[in-house]
């Protein structure tokens, strides 16, 4: 599972990639906006952590980017302010307080996982298109 963080404070990203990678995340880091889109199109994260204010590209401008090229990636929101009025985050699939503790984004990563997971398992047991488990209709 493949993780980008991305944040322009470099002792958060520090922290995040050692905490994550401890986890048995492959992470991938970026300071800017630039650099996180460049990332996320060469890396193909499974997952994206993102901070609101980033340099040369608001967080929420960047969110809307990486959702219309890749929509079923997901995005977890970081940011020591709160955002949650802002309906633009509501593009997010959650939204997590900046901390030095990271119980919090480490339960919502393993959250989306899951979700995900389900997603996959429940899309695998539906009958495939033109098997012959569905009725057909005409001659």
């Amino acid at each position: 599972m493949k993780i980008l963080v991305v944040d322009d404070e470099k002792n958060i990203l520090k922290l995040y990639k050692d905490e994550l990678e401890d986890e048995g995340y492959n992470v991938v880091t970026a300071n800017s906006g630039k650099e996180a889109l460049e990332v996320f199109r060469v890396e193909e994260p499974d997952i994206v952590t993102l901070d609101i204010m980033i340099p040369d590209i608001n967080g929420l401008q960047l969110l809307q980017q990486l959702k219309q090229e890749k929509p079923r990636t997901p995005v977890i929101m970081l940011t020591a302010y709160d955002y949650r009025d802002d309906f633009l985050v509501w593009a997010s699939d959650a939204y997590v307080v900046k901390s030095s503790d990271m119980v919090t984004l480490k339960a919502t990563i393993k959250q989306i996982i899951e979700k995900n997971n389900a997603i996959i398992i429940v899309k695998a047991d539906l009958p495939a298109k033109g098997n012959g488990s569905s009725p057909q209709i005409g001659p």
